[in-house]
């Protein structure tokens, strides 16, 4: 290993350079003006976005030093280190996390509080990073997190996206998409660009193959690219809880490699420039762009290899800075975690560097890359899984196609041996569809030693169905990973007033093992800890209820049954189903004049994809059956439907807190794992959901008692649609007939006639592959059972209780211990305290 130049005078200017880094109330206030004053010339009563940028910076700063030790140390072990690839990492705001993180929120919110700031107010001006989606994003981050907790030498790469997703504006019921312009101030206080790491990417051009005379003739392939970008890293850190370790999330931004050329200014080749130019920072312009175009499928797959290339071009160049050209060891010390379809590029990538840039042989070649590459899936939707046009790959990575063309020719060799004649099985299993396009799951499960589910019915469901013919080539390779959240982001800082209630009854320790939660059982019949209880859960609505009234104009009681749906807008997650429900409840207060013994306010939250029109249509539903609902002089506060528009991290944070029941209601077989069902559940509120994803792993925990369970099992799903009649369901079911009697008669659109035309046609279709309204009748009746049980107080306290008591399994923690324990094998490596820094 090559050392660092690190001496005696070095080490004493660091720790010079520490002298003013206390976490003390004083050391923080001093640095918090510094920044404010003399970096950024502002003061005290300027926008709350500078004093959080200017405390921003002082908090990076006492990272700083944590972070430089954490990767010095990593690199003086020469250890293995797990690489994380994902297109999302959805961290939301940093600043809360951070200081609760390093243990300073208590005295920074001490400082803040006698400069006449608050420090609410402040974090509250930090926009969320718009890094991510939904649940794949946000399980990244959380993963991240759980890494550096254990300190466990992980690194993730992903992309640093210029607008992230988009910023959802509701206008007349409809979704419209504005830019997310969550770099409006142009720059990121958490990030260090590192422009000293750059590396290059290649598009286009061809290939051409030649006998290297300087290599006794070796055959050579090599790639006359058409296009370079520059990927340049943004380095975030991410600190562990309160032991030192500060781990790295590196984000490539997209520039393009052509110099500004002041010569060819006002002339053609000046505009091409330009045109160029933009063409190469679209790259990691905006998350996931929409795919209905041509141009947007392109813009897809060149996002999927620049992330893959840029992360594989910087990991090299790590290891021969110490190893040189031996990559003897490089399996035994790399481990790649591809998070989804989205990286699998990774797998000839890594090929194409080994082979054409190493000069490796290629058994020697495979041998590491199927040595190192693990992949985790995260669908049971077959139409989810990634394809990419043959044609398309051609254009942009011509060398890549040819290492996918060799891999797959291979692989179907060895298949043929061990399933001689059966034609059939090589066309399902090649890389390669019968009309010409790459199977992007194909390339990871054939160039991965580890293929996991993430969650126990998912990977069966894998197993049995979606890669059936893998699993019999290889069942060696499966395991299953069952997701988890960070019980730090997710309970102790979005929820403090139940932290401090936990740390009161049991103790700290729960934060870095939430089994521990497990004996709060012990305190069910603690009057004191119950009426405690009580008193957060009730402040926690009420910050609920202040976010939908400022966000939707509603207002909402807090003795409510708070009904709560948050969560990507998609068929397979049954939104439909939820207000065929609140219609059903609306119908039989309109019209049998059945006033329910429990009032509810249903809130629900999403985004759609843009390009995906018939989750725009339901959003438009909910927002119209909610202003018939909410203006009926009738129906008065007994029910109040209210969505909450531009669903994020944030958002999430107080949701999640104040929620009485928690609504995981997709089609069984559908839903890989789900983790907003654990953040719910983390915080006391109750499942009503179907035998879906982590839903059977909650039931299994806290039992049926405090669960309410509906709708078909899987199997039954998969029997029923063999003759489903949505016609002969409305047939026998009076409340469901008159529930859409109301939807076909325009009731909900007196205005906009046939605009639910498609919705009422998908429910009836006998193909509806979500089976909607099989499961209408039992949903109906487990949500009975959640208003008998909420009508009781004290019943429904105990549910909470239990259900907090008993979310230990769900724990980032637990998720990461066992895909290093199955996967990836990594030392944890102690990191020391910091001399001088601790004030």
């Amino acid at each position: 290993m090559v050392p660092f130049v690190y001496d005696e005078n070095d080490s004493q200017a660091q720790r010079k350079a520490l002298l003013c880094l206390g976490n003390d109330k004083h050391s923080i206030e001093t640095s918090f003006l510094h920044y404010l004053y003399n970096a950024f010339g502002r003061h005290l009563y300027s926008q709350k976005y500078y004093l959080y940028k200017a405390l921003a910076y002082a908090v990076r700063d006492r990272l700083m030093a944590r972070w430089k030790h954490t990767w010095l140390s990593y690199y003086e072990a020469d250890t293995k280190r797990a690489y994380y690839l994902s297109m999302e990492f959805l961290i939301g705001r940093s600043l809360s996390n951070n200081l609760f993180n390093l243990g300073i929120d208590r005295n920074t919110g001490k400082a803040l509080y006698e400069l006449g700031a608050d420090l609410e107010e402040v974090e509250n001006a930090e926009h969320d990073a718009g890094l991510g989606n939904g649940g794949l994003g946000r399980l990244a981050a959380c993963f991240m997190d759980s890494c550096a907790t254990l300190q466990l030498p992980v690194v993730g790469y992903g992309l640093r996206y210029r607008y992230g997703m988009f910023r959802q504006r509701i206008q007349n019921g409809y979704q419209i998409e504005e830019p997310d312009q969550w770099l409006a101030y142009g720059e990121y206080p958490w990030e260090i660009r590192r422009a000293d790491y750059t590396c290059v990417v290649k598009f286009g051009g061809s290939t051409r193959s030649y006998r290297d005379p300087h290599d006794h003739g070796k055959l050579t392939v090599h790639w006359d690219h058409a296009e370079e970008v520059l990927a340049i890293p943004h380095d975030i850190p991410v600190p562990g809880y309160q032991n030192n370790t500060v781990n790295t999330l590196r984000l490539w931004s997209a520039v393009s490699a052509e110099d500004f050329n002041l010569s060819e200014f006002n002339t053609v080749s000046y505009y091409d420039n330009v045109a160029e130019k933009k063409a190469a920072e679209s790259i990691t312009m905006v998350l996931y762009p929409n795919d209905a175009s041509e141009s947007g499928k392109e813009l897809r797959l060149r996002q999927q290899y620049f992330l893959v290339s840029a992360s594989l071009s910087d990991l090299l160049k790590h290891w021969k800075r110490a190893h040189g050209d031996d990559f003897s060891t490089f399996a035994a010390n790399n481990v790649f975690q591809l998070n989804d379809t989205h990286p699998s590029l990774a797998v000839p990538e890594l090929m194409r560097i080994l082979v054409d840039e190493e000069y490796m042989p290629w058994d020697d070649a495979w041998d590491i890359v199927t040595r190192t590459m693990a992949y985790t899936n995260h669908t049971l939707l077959p139409e989810a899984l990634e394809t990419w046009p043959v044609p398309l790959f051609q254009k942009l990575l011509p060398r890549v196609l040819e290492i996918i063309y060799e891999i797959n020719s291979r692989f179907l060799g060895f298949v043929s041996m061990k399933w001689p004649l059966e034609q059939e099985r090589y066309q399902r299993m090649s890389l390669i569809s019968e009309d010409q396009r790459i199977r992007m799951a194909h390339l990871a499960l054939v160039g991965s030693f580890s293929v996991n589910g993430v969650a126990e019915i998912h990977s069966k469901l894998l197993k049995k169905g979606l890669f059936r013919d893998f699993y019999e080539l290889w069942p060696e390779k499966f395991n299953n990973k069952t997701n988890g959240v960070t019980p730090r982001r997710w309970l102790a800082v979005a929820n403090p007033g139940l932290r401090e209630l936990l740390n009161k009854t049991i103790g700290t320790e729960w934060m870095v093992d939430l089994t521990r939660l497990k004996e709060l059982e012990q305190h069910l019949d603690d009057a004191d800890f119950m009426r405690a209880w009580d008193e957060v859960h009730r402040e926690n609505k009420q910050r609920l209820a202040d976010m939908v009234r400022e966000r939707t104009g509603v207002d909402v009681d807090t003795a409510m049954l708070f009904d709560v749906q948050v969560k990507r807008i998609h068929e397979y997650k049954r939104q439909l189903l939820n207000v065929l429900h609140l219609i059903h409840l609306y119908a039989r207060m309109k019209f049998d004049d059945s006033k329910p013994e429990v009032r509810r306010c249903a809130i629900i939250a999403g985004k759609a994809a843009p390009g995906y029109a018939m989750a725009k249509k339901i959003i438009k539903l909910i927002h119209n059956v909610a202003a018939v609902v909410n203006r009926d002089p009738d129906i008065g506060d007994a029910l109040k439907i209210v969505f909450i528009p531009d669903y994020n991290v944030s958002t999430m944070e107080v949701i999640c807190t104040g929620t009485d029941l928690s609504e995981q209601i997709s089609t069984a077989g559908k839903e890989a794992s789900g983790t907003g069902n654990m953040k719910f559940m983390m915080n006391g509120a109750i499942t009503i959901g179907t035998l879906d994803g982590a839903n059977v792993e909650i039931l299994e925990e806290v039992g049926e008692d405090n669960f309410f369970l509906f709708g078909m099992k899987v199997d039954e799903v998969q029997e029923h649609r063999k003759h489903y009649n949505p016609a002969g369901v409305l047939e026998v079911d009076h409340d469901l007939r008159r529930v859409m009697e109301l939807l076909k008669s325009g009731h909900f659109n007196q205005f906009e006639g046939g605009i639910f035309d498609d919705i009422i046609g998908s429910l009836l279709d006998p193909a509806d592959p979500w089976m909607t309204l099989a499961d209408f009748r039992s949903y109906v009746e487990a949500q009975d059972r959640a208003e008998a049980a909420f009508a009781e107080p004290e019943r429904w306290r105990r549910m909470g209780i239990v259900n907090c008591a008993r979310s230990g399994r769900f724990s980032t923690d637990r998720t990461m211990q066992e895909y290093n324990r199955d996967i990836w094998n990594l030392e944890p490596i102690e990191i020391g305290p910091i001399e001088d820094l601790e004030g």
